[in-house]
């Protein structure tokens, strides 16, 4: 959800930032990602309940959104991540050069469906997505 136009800048109270986005988006579009953002993910029951209220499918790549009401999330499983990075603060620990290890790439990722928010929504997932989430809220 780009914010630039709504007035987003440092300093602005990010929840009316937010809705004025929304109240933008009404009618213009036909659905959402949320990207992964450390404002964004404190509004997240904000921004689950204006998606919800606009009939607005939304993506996110936290799982944290569909546990607030969201509808799906497709992301990096972070406590995968974080168990891989404290493998490497070992590694480094234990003498490796942080210069010599690769860069990795997540490997896991978590796709989360919040049913009831597809029913609210009227909104039928289909049984072959259902069969490959991680988890289904119900």
């Amino acid at each position: 959800m780009a914010a630039r136009g709504a007035g987003a800048r440092e300093g602005a109270d990010h929840r009316a930032v937010i809705g004025h986005a929304f109240d933008a988006l009404q009618g213009r579009s036909e659905a959402l990602y949320v990207l992964p953002n450390p404002i964004l993910f404190v509004n997240r029951v904000r921004i689950s309940t204006f998606a919800l209220g606009a009939r607005l499918p939304a993506i996110y790549a936290v799982r944290e959104y569909v546990e607030a009401g969201g509808l799906i999330s497709y992301g990096p499983n972070w406590p995968d991540m974080w168990r891989r990075a404290a493998e490497l603060v070992d590694k480094i620990l234990r003498g490796a050069k942080a210069g010599e290890i690769p860069v990795e790439q997540p490997t896991k990722f978590d796709l989360v469906v919040n049913s009831v928010t597809a029913k609210a929504m009227r909104l039928v997932i289909p049984p072959t997505l259902l069969a490959r989430a991680d988890e289904v809220i119900e």
